[in-house]
């Protein structure tokens, strides 16, 4: 079964922050929350998220900086929901990159219907090629290529590979990456995990690339170039 899209709320009002989760929850989104911006910026660089619902009034930072920390690195899809409903408000958070803004209060009916569109709307946000350092991997034939060469990587191999570089630079978990690689409810041990990644070692070799998959204990694994 495939994995469950993931959704970040960043909301620090509970009331607000238990409702949506309870009915994200029920339309079959994985939820997980973050009641400050600074907690935002860790739980996006570590979990990973295919959505973030932002709102802009956090107890720590503005929205607006951790909508602009997000848009630094990547074009992860962000709906504001705001109170903040002054027309300059929206603007400045669409010119830093929000792909949507919704007032709050908002009907959850049409929120689902923007999260709904903008997880459809995800594959333009990545392009048909992915770089890092000296590597390139292809996502329509699944090609990883090098100076040394280039080959193509199985089904999994390509999974485990774009969950790297989608999130280049990121420690990824043994969890997260089972999750990304076979899916949200398999039943796949952690083990396969550890072969599959000592397999895109030698693939990387193959290839003749300097990138390396670094591990850290207890942290999990990440995509790092001699350069970087």
């Amino acid at each position: 079964m495939p994995a469950k899209d993931k959704i970040l709320i960043v909301e620090d009002e509970k009331g607000i922050l238990s409702f949506m989760t309870t009915v994200l929850s029920s339309n079959g989104y994985d939820v997980i929350s973050a009641n400050s911006g600074a907690k935002a910026i860790t739980m996006v660089t570590s979990h990973c998220p295919d959505l973030v619902i932002l709102d802009l009034g956090l107890p720590d930072m503005d929205g607006v900086e951790v909508l602009r920390f997000i848009r630094e690195w990547t074009h992860l899809p962000i709906i504001v929901v705001s109170a903040r409903t002054h027309e300059r408000d929206k603007v400045e958070a669409l010119d830093l990159g929000a792909d949507d803004y919704l007032p709050k209060p908002s009907a959850m009916g049409e929120l689902l219907a923007r999260v709904r569109a903008m997880l459809r709307r995800r594959e333009a946000y990545t392009p048909d090629v992915l770089s890092f350092g000296d590597l390139t991997l292809d996502r329509r034939s699944n090609e990883l290529s090098a100076a040394g060469g280039a080959v193509t990587l199985t089904r999994l191999e390509y999974r485990m590979m774009e969950a790297l570089m989608l999130n280049r630079g990121i420690y990824l978990s043994t969890e997260e990456l089972l999750v990304k690689t076979w899916g949200y409810e398999s039943e796949t041990e952690q083990g396969a995990v550890w072969v599959y990644v000592s397999t895109l070692r030698k693939r990387l070799g193959a290839v003749g690339s300097g990138v390396r998959i670094q591990a850290r204990r207890g942290v999990g694994y990440r995509l790092e170039a001699p350069d970087a």
